[in-house]
């Protein structure tokens, strides 16, 4: 079997269409990769890298030794040392299957991935005590508590804060470079896309509508009389409710879990990358980087539509 080795990075330089910043683009593009194609030569590559953005992304067919576990290139030797190379470039470095590579499905979690902040902790900080919920949210992504008892005891400190600031947050939210690439692009191509959390279906809405999601599923939090009661409606959207939605998809649309692709970057997302078969860990915390093979650190969302095989002349544009 053959497989393609992705390397993407967030885009550094000016989109200005000038033939002197082409150039420029270009020449940086081949300097990052030429500094690694040491460490690539030991996968067997079949051609010349093939340029999906010039100087962002870009992928080469390999053949690794038939003992390559691709779900395991983590932890494989020759593997570590490619993504530890390509990091001094602050370049990710995947091995994706070049079968079934266009995903048909899509799970995505919100906090800290389709959005860039966690949601909750910004409720909290507008509120004016960001740092009490903040501490407990950075031990639940972590995975070293439990998800819904962290998840309760956050909004309990909501209790009798105005209704004023969930509207506030809808109007701070900042959404992750390349979410409604990803969105628009993988529908445009006739895939599914799901926006799954456990975050709340106020700001779900919201953000389900910008990016162009088919739906969403998350949590309820009880506002009554424009104030916020620190409860939340049952049952809670816990972990495990993420591998269950990937799961009640793919049965409803007749799917394989070799036809889906699911994004997260915490400990309550870990089961549904790992049922998925291109799970991804987005900017992931430590336990999903020693767990999940497939890591966008240094891209942003743009990289799960490279991962794909997608240039950028593909992508969905408004």
């Amino acid at each position: 079997m053959s497989y393609v080795l992705v390397f993407s990075t967030s885009e550094k330089l000016t989109s200005h269409k000038s033939s002197v910043m082409r150039e420029k683009k270009l020449e940086t593009a081949n300097s990052w990769l030429k500094s690694f194609w040491q460490e690539i030569e030991k996968f067997s590559p079949q051609n010349d890298a093939c340029w999906l953005n010039a100087g962002v992304a870009a992928e080469v067919i390999c053949k690794p030794d038939l003992d390559f576990l691709i779900r395991e290139a983590h932890k494989s030797e020759l593997f570590i040392a490619l993504r530890a190379k390509a990091s001094e470039e602050n370049v990710d470095v995947n091995i994706v299957k070049t079968e079934a590579r266009r995903k048909k499905l899509l799970i995505a979690d919100m906090d800290s991935t389709i959005i860039t902040s966690e949601s909750l902790d910004d409720l909290a900080k507008t509120a004016g005590f960001g740092d009490s919920v903040a501490a407990i949210t950075k031990r639940s992504i972590a995975g070293e508590i439990d998800f819904s008892e962290a998840l309760i005891d956050r909004v309990k400190l909501l209790a009798g804060q105005p209704a004023e600031l969930l509207d506030t947050l809808l109007d701070q939210v900042v959404i992750t470079a390349g979410a409604v690439n990803l969105v628009k692009t993988m529908r445009a191509h006739g895939a599914k896309c799901y926006l799954v959390s456990g975050g709340f279906d106020f700001l779900l809405d919201h953000i389900s509508n910008i990016c162009g999601f088919d739906g969403y599923h998350g949590n309820h939090m009880i506002v009554d009389d424009n104030v916020i009661k620190g409860e939340i409606s049952p049952p809670i959207l816990d972990r495990g409710a993420k591998a269950k939605y990937l799961r009640h998809y793919c049965k409803s649309l007749g799917i394989d879990s070799v036809d889906t692709a699911s994004i997260g970057d915490g400990a309550n997302d870990l089961e549904m990358l790992a049922h998925s078969d291109m799970g991804v860990a987005y900017h992931g915390q430590k336990l999903l980087r020693d767990t999940i093979a497939l890591q966008l650190n240094y891209s942003d969302l743009n990289g799960l539509l490279y991962l794909q095989g997608y240039s950028d002349k593909e992508f969905f544009r408004a």
